[in-house]
């Protein structure tokens, strides 16, 4: 059992998909681990790291590989180098591409997409979203912060008291309860809004002030899955007045609304940017998905009217040494349910309702009912 660790071919990815600490529980599970020269080096991690845990390293170690560990999705000549039937783990980043996913399945790969994990006690050792959206809801302060230009505590000096800055964080998930909790460690003011009801108690429990329009819409609007539902147009008027009129205060907006598979709904107009103080401070966390704010441009600080609008993709990988330290971690768990630990084989359990979820494709096909083509389903 041959388990491979690649080198991210996209520039912009600083993650890796293993470190030291989870290539040694590899071998102990008695795999063979190959890690392809450099994959750790943009997470601080050296390949004589690697070797130290008991990895080799080489320069293709995918071409016999049972298993491949990744972060982001194979692609062209990354396919045509896997073995049929190879097992490949990453965030496949399905929604919308068609193409790329019937790739994956001509190539005769196994895919297991964690983006797609259910939501079960069970899974969330292995839960990619939410390590990566913690680490992100962090940067977005950080980097909120850096751009502002004055300081976000309260400070009572000899010299005078400088005001707490305000924040206002959109999104209340894993990546806006983060931001919260971490602009309150910093000292700021912080309000928070989200359409779920049940994010109310969260936001206020981290000592942040809630905003919502609290209508019966608003009590029903979270699916089984807990994720935030698309609102009607009637209550989204109502929201973005209400926001809008909040914005206006506001030092540092926040904004982290995302819903699987769709693209990122529109939360902040130009008007509402237009609206704050120049010196303001707006952060996109959505942008990879078109944005929540109007006027975000990817991986860029654009100034409108003395407004800066932060747009950083791959969030996460602004902090890659920890990222990557989460997200091996969540891809070791998953590993784990495809060995048998008394045999040290593969022993993929098609029936676990894990594996059912997360496979995308097999035996030359897309397998999972929410990705297959239409003539197919």
């Amino acid at each position: 059992m041959k388990v491979a660790v690649i080198t991210e071919t996209d520039a912009d990815e600083s993650r890796v998909a293993a470190t030291p600490e989870t290539v040694k529980k590899m071998v102990a599970l008695g795999a063979t681990v190959a890690v392809q020269a450099g994959a750790g080096v943009k997470s601080g991690i050296l390949d004589t790291d690697y070797t130290a845990a008991g990895a080799a390293v080489a320069a293709d170690p995918v071409n016999d590989a049972d298993i491949v560990l990744q972060v982001r999705r194979p692609e062209g000549p990354e396919l045509s180098r896997l073995k049929k039937g190879a097992i490949v783990i990453g965030m496949m980043d399905p929604y919308g591409q068609e193409s790329a996913v019937a790739a994956m399945a001509e190539a005769g790969i196994v895919a297991f997409a964690l983006e797609l994990l259910p939501r079960i006690t069970r899974a969330q050792v292995m839960d990619v979203l939410s390590s990566q959206a913690n680490l992100a809801g962090y940067r977005a302060v950080i980097d909120a912060a850096a751009a502002f230009g004055r300081a976000l505590p309260m400070m009572m000096t000899a010299a005078g008291t400088v005001p707490a800055a305000r924040v206002f964080v959109m999104g209340a998930g894993v990546a806006g309860l983060q931001a919260i909790a971490t602009a309150r460690r910093l000292g700021a003011i912080v309000t928070a809004t989200d359409v779920r009801p049940a994010a109310k108690e969260q936001v206020e429990s981290l000592g942040a002030k809630f905003i919502a329009v609290e209508d019966e819409e608003f009590k029903a609007a979270e699916t089984a899955g807990g994720y935030a539902k698309e609102m009607s147009k009637e209550y989204q008027a109502k929201q973005a007045a209400l926001v809008a009129e909040h914005i206006k205060k506001q030092d540092i907006v926040i904004t982290t609304a995302l819903l699987p598979g769709r693209p990122a709904p529109r939360l902040v107009s130009r008007d509402m940017v237009a609206s704050m103080r120049p010196g303001s401070v707006v952060v996109d966390l959505a942008v990879e998905r078109g944005g929540n704010v109007e006027g975000v441009n990817p991986d860029a600080v654009t100034e409108v009217n003395g407004v800066k609008i932060v747009g950083y993709r791959n969030v996460p990988g602004r902090l890659a040494a920890t990222a990557s330290s989460l997200y091996a971690k969540n891809v070791f768990a998953f590993l784990e349910l495809l060995i048998d630990k008394k045999s040290k084989t593969l022993a993929v359990n098609w029936d676990d309702e894990i594996i059912k979820a997360t496979a995308l494709t097999r035996d030359g096909t897309v397998v999972h009912p929410s990705f297959r083509p239409k003539s197919a389903a």
